[in-house]
Parts: structure tokens; sequence; C-alpha cells
């Protein structure tokens, strides 16, 4: 499938372009983010939540490995595995990629072998101090059609 890349110039670009992603997205939805620390992961999924309608602060759960944040038209999952054990500890994964919200994992490499078919991988470079390079792999019909649609005026 085509990949799609677009350039941030800042922070308040990137929540802009997650904030039109999350109205483009469905229950069960599934986007995993990569990139090195301080990329935007977290940035980007707070414009994602902003986009969703919720309004609770959203922070990174790397301590907690997830958050849940609900009040918007989509729950949001957000699940940090940089911490979890080389195992990837059996803590239910599929119960959020199959559920009714949106899931948005960090480093989601380090559970590949957990992780659904279809997705929408988004990594995230840093460019300098303020730009970043955001990639979008869409895997399956479904996240093609929706880049499609998100890069349609871009």
């Amino acid at each position: 499938m085509k990949a799609y890349e677009v350039i941030s110039s800042s922070a308040e670009d990137t929540k802009q372009l997650s904030g039109r992603l999350a109205r483009l997205l469905h229950e069960g939805a599934v986007l995993t983010l990569e990139g090195d620390l301080g990329a935007g992961k977290t940035t980007f999924t707070k414009g994602l939540a902003k986009g969703l309608g919720i309004e609770r602060i959203v922070n990174s759960p790397t301590f907690t490995i997830m958050k849940e944040y609900h009040g918007g038209r989509l729950p949001l999952y957000h699940m940090d595995v940089y911490r979890l054990d080389e195992e990837g500890e059996a803590l239910g994964f599929e119960e959020y990629f199959e559920g009714d919200g949106v899931a948005v994992v960090e480093w989601a490499h380090l559970i590949q072998e957990q992780l659904p078919a279809e997705r929408l991988e988004i990594a995230l470079y840093r460019k300098g101090d303020e730009e970043r390079t955001l990639q979008f792999q869409p895997h399956g019909e479904k996240y093609e059609a929706l880049c499609k649609e998100l890069f349609s005026d871009e």
C-alpha cells in the first residue's frame, strides 16, 4: 500500500493534522506511533484526543502502560508499551484493538505479534527543533481509504 508523508513545522501543525485524522476514525481503529523520544508521539495523540472531542488533558502513559479517555465521539485508549518486558505481557490488548474506541500504541514494534494486521502505522522523525516528518503507512483497505481522504487536500 502507498505510504504518505507530510512535514509538520510545529507542534500545533502536528496536533491539527492528528485532529483532522480523528474526525475520520471509526470504532476499532488502531494507530501505531513510532519515533525517537521527543519526536512528537504524545503531541500527536493530544491532537487526536481533541479531534475526538475529548477535553481531558492527555499525557504519556509511560509508567502506567495505558490511559483511557472518554467523553468524546469515541473513547481513546492510549498505550505506551516501551516498559513492557520482553514477553510483551499478556495485557489483553486485543480487547482494545477490537473494541468501541480508538487504540493508539506508542513503541508498537515491541508488541508486533499482538497487533492486528489492519492498522495505520505512523512514524514521526525530528527534522529540527520544531519540524517533524510524519510518515503514514496504511495496512488494509479501510486505512488506505482513510489516508486518501486525509491527504486529498494536501
